[in-house]
C-alpha cells in the first residue's frame, strides 16, 4: 500500500527485494580519472571476473536501470512505466537461517561528486530493498497492478532464471493527510581514544602512512550575506570541500587535554602492514570550538581554502583551517586497505564535547571528510572582487603537521568565473573532465 500526499505524490516503494542465492554478488565500480567513464566489474572471491556491459552503470549510485516497473489501473490501462536503479548495499538483512550472520559490504551507495571507486555487494542469502528512487510519482487514489522485472541486460549478465526475475503485485494508493516523514539516521558509536597519553619514545617509523588528497571544490554558489546581520551588505562565494585518505594506512589522531585549558595535545599513530601500532608522534593541537554549529574539538591545520585570481595568486583565504575529522563520504573503496565500515561517520560521534578529556579522530582509508563553507569567514568574501576568472584552491595538510606517504598531491584547484552585479553575483563552474558538479 502506498499513500498519496497532496503536492508531493507517491514514493514508488513496492516492498520488493533482491536476494543473493548460493553465492555473494559483488560489483566494483571505478573511474580511472575525472575524464574517464565509470567501469563496473563483477568480482568473485575478491578477484575481477568480467565487466558489466557498457551503459549499465554510469555513476556511483548503484546498478542503473536494474528494474523495470509497470503499473496498470483497474481498467487495465498502463499508467506508469519506468526503470529503477538499485543499490546492492541498501537496507540489507538475512533471508534464511543458514546465511552468514554478517555482511562485509559497505552500507549504502551514496557518493561524493568526485568519488573514484565504489564496492557494492550482497552477501549470500541476504536481501536488499530495491526502492531507492528519490523522485515521487503522480498516481491517483485507487487500485493498481504492478509488475516488477529485472531488465534483460542484467538477467543475461547474472544468469537470473526467468522464474526469479519478475514479480506481480497488487497496489493500493490511499490519500494521506500526513506530511512527508523526515528521515532520521541513528548515530553510530565513535572510535574510543586511548585512556592515557602514549608512553615511550616518540618515533615516525618506516612503513605505511596515510595519503591525504583533496578533490576539486564542489557545490559552488554565489550568495549575498544574510539580511539583518553585519554581512548583509556583502557577497560570498560558498562551496564544499573534501579531503580524503588514499591510504594504505588510516589517519588516527588522539587528543589529550591540557589541564584547565580548551586545548589538547594531538598525537598521530602509525601502523605496520599487519595493522599493529608501531609508533606515534606529536602533531600539534586540537582546540575547542564552542560556536553554534560546531561545539566540538578541531584538529588545527588540517586543510586550507584559498581563492586565487587568474594568475593563481591568493586574493582571499578562508578563516577555517581547523577541523573535526570524520569519514563523511566514501571516495574510493577499491584502494588498498580501504575500510568499508568506518566507525565515525558523523561529527556527533567523532569530535567529543566540552567535558572531554580526550578524543580520537580517524580518517579511514577510502573515505573523505567534507565541509560545507557557507558561513561568513569560511566562505570567500567576493564583495570587492572584479568579475573574471578565479580558482578555488583546497590544500590538505598545509603546514605538513601530519605525516603522509606523499605530499605531492595535496592541492586541488577548481576554476570559477564570477559575473553579475552586487547582490546579484553569478558564478559559472566549468566541469572537471566529465564531472559537472557546480
Amino acid at each position: 500500500m502506498n499513500r498519496h500526499v497532496d503536492g508531493y505524490g507517491v514514493d514508488l516503494d513496492l516492498g520488493t527485494h533482491v536476494v543473493a542465492g548460493s553465492a555473494p554478488v559483488e560489483v566494483r565500480a571505478t573511474r580511472a580519472s575525472y575524464s574517464s567513464p565509470v567501469v563496473a566489474t563483477q568480482y568473485v572471491h575478491g578477484k575481477p571476473v568480467r565487466q558489466l556491459p557498457k551503459g549499465l552503470v554510469t555513476d556511483f549510485s548503484g546498478l542503473g536501470k536494474f528494474l523495470h516497473v509497470t503499473l496498470t489501473d483497474a481498467a487495465g490501462k498502463k499508467v506508469l512505466e519506468k526503470d529503477q536503479t538499485i543499490c546492492l548495499n541498501g537496507d540489507g538483512s538475512r533471508t534464511r537461517p543458514d546465511a552468514p550472520a554478517t555482511s562485509p559490504y559497505p552500507d549504502g551507495c551514496t557518493a561524493n561528486p568526485f568519488t573514484q571507486g565504489a564496492v557494492w555487494g550482497l552477501q549470500t542469502g541476504w536481501s536488499a530493498r530495491t526502492f531507492g528512487d528519490p523522485a515521487p510519482v503522480q498516481l491517483a487514489v485507487g487500485k493498481y497492478k504492478a509488475t516488477v522485472t529485472v531488465n534483460k541486460a542484467y538477467r543475461d549478465f547474472f544468469r537470473i532464471p526467468a522464474k526469479d526475475s519478475s514479480v506481480k503485485l497488487n497496489v493500493t494508493v490511499q490519500k494521506s493527510d500526513a506530511s512527508r516523514a523526515q528521515k532520521v539516521s541513528a548515530h553510530s558509536a565513535g572510535p574510543k581514544p586511548n585512556a592515557a597519553r602514549p608512553t615511550g619514545k616518540a618515533s615516525v617509523p618506516k612503513g605505511p602512512k596515510p595519503d591525504l588528497r583533496p578533490v576539486p571544490a564542489w557545490g559552488i554558489v554565489a550568495a549575498p550575506g544574510e539580511e539583518g546581520t553585519p554581512d548583509a551588505s556583502k557577497d560570498f562565494l560558498q562551496f564544499s570541500a573534501t579531503v580524503w585518505n588514499a591510504g594504505p594506512s588510516p589517519l588516527v589522531l588522539d587528543g589529550f587535554r591540557r589541564q584547565g585549558k580548551d586545548l589538547m595535545d594531538a598525537y598521530q599513530y602509525f601502523y605496520n602492514a599487519q595493522g599493529k601500532q608501531v609508533g606515534y608522534q606529536n602533531t600539534g593541537t586540537l582546540e575547542w570550538d564552542g560556536r553554534d554549529g560546531h561545539n566540538h574539538w578541531h584538529f588545527t591545520d588540517f586543510a586550507r581554502y584559498s581563492l586565487l585570481n587568474a594568475k593563481q595568486t591568493e586574493v582571499v583565504r578562508s578563516q577555517k583551517e581547523a577541523f573535526c575529522l570524520a569519514a563523511t563520504d566514501s571516495i574510493d573503496y577499491t584502494v588498498k586497505n580501504a575500510n568499508w565500515h568506518p566507525d565515525n561517520t558523523d561529527l556527533h560521534t567523532a569530535c567529543g564535547d566540552h567535558g572531554s578529556l580526550s578524543v580520537r579522530e580517524v580518517l579511514d582509508v577510502g573515505s573523505g571528510d567534507t565541509y560545507e563553507q557557507t558561513l561568513p569567514g569560511q566562505s570567500f568574501d567576493i564583495t570587492n572582487l572584479a568579475n573574471g576568472t578565479y580558482y578555488v584552491q583546497v590544500t590538505a595538510n598545509p603546514e605538513n603537521r601530519l605525516f603522509e606517504s606523499s605530499t605531492k598531491n595535496n592541492v586541488a584547484l577548481r576554476k570559477v568565473i564570477l559575473g553579475g552585479t552586487k547582490h546579484h553575483r553569478t558564478v559559472k563552474v566549468p566541469p572537471v573532465g566529465v564531472i559537472n558538479a557546480p
